[in-house]
């Protein structure tokens, strides 16, 4: 049974200029590793998020390839050193092509 992929984000909405913030992120997702198989014995097509990708005022900074053995609801936690005030957006690829999407902003004081 699929279930809608949910993004969420926990950034700091305020930092001091050099300081190191944890960054945590969460997405709701079967991750299907298709290698299981339905009541008829048929097998469950592959469906995970293959990709994760992190930047900020839209550089890059964090990547990530996924693969079958990730498991569901994958969490993903990294540290970013803040240097200035902005956006960073978060975006999740999925193997149907799907791309999920969440944003935060952060001040630097």
């Amino acid at each position: 049974m699929a279930t809608k992929s949910q993004p969420r984000v926990r950034v700091p909405a305020t930092a001091k200029a050099g300081e190191i913030v944890e960054i945590k992120t969460l997405i709701s997702h079967e991750m299907e590793s298709g290698q299981r198989k339905d009541g008829d014995g048929k097998p469950i097509p592959r469906k995970i998020i293959h990709a994760f990708e992190a930047s900020f005022n839209g550089k890059v900074f964090f990547a990530a390839t996924w693969y079958p053995s990730v498991s569901a609801n994958p969490y993903q936690s990294f540290f970013y050193k803040a240097t200035e005030t902005g956006e960073f957006k978060f975006t999740w690829k999925d193997d149907d092509g799907s791309e999920y999407a969440a944003t935060a902003k952060m001040t630097v004081a």
